[in-house]
């Protein structure tokens, strides 16, 4: 008699809403136990796991956390270890995303995106790494393509970003050959709700883009998902997930 695979189980930062919440339902699909962190989107997150362990009862648990609070990242992994008795991926998606004018950046920006885009993926990364080494698992940061290219606007982001890219790399060749560590960058994906891109910016970025069009979450979770588990040999690398729009910028 054979023994049944152990589903897989995935840590998704930012997992309650927009395209965390897509890479969890694509994870979910696939056959993963998901852990959804979120910060502040509790309903958002309760729901969704509520719906997947609907499917497949204890399939699914929420986390709580402010990534910027370095205190708590330690505990976040334990807890998903001791609930499903493994990890064996880690998406770093959360992200803060806003302007920061030159001769304006102050403290607060920095630490939040920093934070929230270089300094939590890289401390969640080191408390995830002995459960990935032990399980052979992945870890998937989601970049920006503005990271090699950076938005007007967005100094501190960018940077952010960058640091990101780089941090994916250097993990790929120190947590080898047990962990594979990938990005993937997103361009026009899903247009921020606070209304940062006016339509007339969204329509010269569009133009800028070789497919004429945005893309869609699902388009960032498939990749995620192939990433993770179907690309045994690739590692130390940055996917764009843009419609070509970095190749005109």
């Amino acid at each position: 008699m054979n023994t049944p695979p152990i589903a897989p189980v995935v840590l998704v930062t930012g997992a309650a809403r927009r395209v965390g919440a897509e890479i969890a339902r694509h994870l979910h699909a696939a056959g993963a136990r998901v852990a959804l962190h979120y910060r502040r989107s509790a309903a958002d997150a309760e729901a969704l796991a509520a719906g997947f362990n609907a499917q497949r009862p204890g399939s699914a648990v929420v986390l709580q956390g402010d990534l910027l609070d370095m205190a708590v990242l330690p505990g976040m992994v334990s807890s998903v270890v001791a609930r499903f008795g493994r990890l064996d991926g880690l998406v770093n998606n959360a992200s803060s995303f806003f302007p920061t004018a030159m001769g304006e950046i102050d403290e607060g920006a920095w630490s939040d995106l920093i934070g929230s885009n270089l300094k939590a993926p890289l401390f969640l990364s080191q408390a995830a790494a002995p459960h990935l080494m032990a399980s052979g698992g992945a870890i998937i940061n989601i970049v920006d393509i503005h990271a090699e290219r950076p938005l007007k606007g967005y100094p501190l982001y960018s940077a952010a970003k960058a640091g990101l890219l780089g941090l994916t790399r250097a993990m790929a060749l120190e947590l080898a050959p047990k962990v594979r560590v990938n990005g993937v960058a997103p361009g026009a994906i899903e247009w921020p709700d606070d209304g940062q891109f006016p339509p007339a910016e969204r329509e010269a970025i569009v133009r800028h883009t070789l497919l004429g069009r945005t893309g869609a979450p699902s388009d960032i979770a498939r990749t995620v998902l192939f990433l993770l588990f179907d690309a045994p040999y690739i590692t130390g690398q940055v996917i764009a997930v843009d419609g070509g729009r970095s190749v005109n910028l």
